[in-house]
């Protein structure tokens, strides 16, 4: 189910413009709050720029929070990548990047935008996650790590009119919790990504391709066995080439 609260997206004249410049102007606010050291404002400003999900009767309020879930996943993380950046250029990069995904990818309704939000909600959402909290307590790294998988799942089904959606997304949940909770004793990072992050990202994004491909009969068995080959080839480099000795135990 698609959200509740209907969207006012004027497509031309001076109030595309002004739509357009209110969307910028989030990114833009969320930098010189960051800049200024108000990080916990500019975390607000991203969460209550989402109010319009509570602007209806509170028994819609899960359908809502659960279609808006992706754009949070991707927000908040941004917040956070500002946060922690060294120098201003980056922050003001993350700031771009959150302004590209507020004007040209999140409006997009396609199949392929669909699946894109999901795949990029998912890999900000676990980057944020394992960056900010990767030494936090093993149960909420799992927690967490499911609760991400599902919301992502969930939003890249639902534009497939997929009967069992909700079934999927569980599973999706339960498998990214479980590698969560097997990883995260041994929570290894490549640069600013932990193994979780670039294993599930790596799974999801073929697994979700295969599934597009297949949805728009273009899968053939060449290409669902080139796709696995490829998944299986990064998931053993990654496991191989991996420092196992110099890990950080999360207890």
């Amino acid at each position: 189910m698609r959200p509740l609260v209907a969207k006012i997206k004027p497509a031309t004249g001076f109030a595309h413009f002004f739509y357009l410049g209110l969307l910028v102007l989030l990114p833009a606010i969320v930098f010189v709050l960051v800049s200024l050291g108000f990080f916990q404002l500019a975390l607000s400003i991203v969460v209550l720029s989402k109010w319009r999900m509570f602007a209806v009767r509170p028994r819609f309020w899960p359908t809502n929070i659960r279609a808006n879930s992706v754009d949070l996943l991707v927000g908040i993380p941004m917040v956070m990548f500002m946060y922690h950046s060294d120098g201003e250029l980056f922050k003001l990069l993350w700031a771009v990047l959150y302004a590209v995904w507020l004007i040209v990818i999140k409006p997009k309704s396609t199949l392929f935008m669909v699946s894109l939000q999901a795949f990029i909600g998912q890999f900000t959402g676990l980057m944020a996650l394992y960056l900010v909290w990767g030494d936090g307590p093993l149960y909420g790294l799992t927690l967490i790590t499911g609760l991400i998988c599902f919301l992502s799942a969930r939003h890249f089904f639902e534009s497939f009119d997929e009967p069992y959606n909700r079934l999927l997304a569980y599973i999706w949940a339960y498998f990214g919790a479980a590698l969560a909770w097997l990883l995260g004793h041994w929570l290894l990072f490549y640069g600013l990504v932990s193994q979780v992050t670039l294993l599930l990202s790596t799974l999801g994004y073929g697994l979700a391709s295969l599934y597009y491909l297949d949805h728009n009969d273009r899968l053939s068995k060449s290409t669902r066995r080139q796709f696995v080959f490829i998944m299986l080839a990064i998931v053993l480099l990654v496991l191989t080439f991996s420092d196992w000795g110099d890990k950080v135990v999360s207890g």
